[in-house]
C-alpha cells in the first residue's frame, strides 16, 4: 500500500506521517464498539458550532445491522459514548484554543 498523498491525509485531519502508521490493533472486547462508532459515521448532529455528538436514535437499528448482541448494548453504548466524548474533544479543539 502506498503513502497516502498529503490532501488525502488532510481529508481525515491527519498529516501524511500519522496517516501512514501501522493500523491500530483492536481488542476483541471493543471490536463491537468500534464496528458500531464506523457505522454511525454519518450520524453526527451538527449545529451552527459543528458537530454536537452523535444521533442515538439510529443506534438500535446499526447494532443490529452490525450484529451486536442485544445483551452487549449497554457495554457497547459505553464504548460508545467514551469514543463520542474523545472525537467531540478532537473536533473542536481548535475552536477552545481560540477563546
Amino acid at each position: 500500500m502506498s503513502e497516502p498523498t498529503k490532501d488525502e491525509a488532510a481529508r481525515f485531519g491527519l498529516t501524511v506521517e500519522e496517516a501512514s502508521s501501522p493500523p491500530a490493533e483492536v481488542y476483541p472486547d471493543n471490536l463491537a464498539t468500534v464496528n458500531v462508532f464506523i457505522a454511525m459515521q454519518t450520524q453526527w448532529r451538527v449545529g451552527m458550532a459543528g458537530a454536537t455528538g452523535l444521533d442515538y436514535a439510529a443506534l438500535p437499528v446499526v447494532m443490529r445491522c452490525v450484529g451486536v448482541a442485544r445483551k452487549d448494548w449497554s457495554h457497547v453504548l459505553d464504548g460508545l459514548r467514551a469514543m463520542e466524548e474523545v472525537t467531540l474533544a478532537e473536533m473542536h479543539k481548535d475552536k477552545d484554543k481560540r477563546k
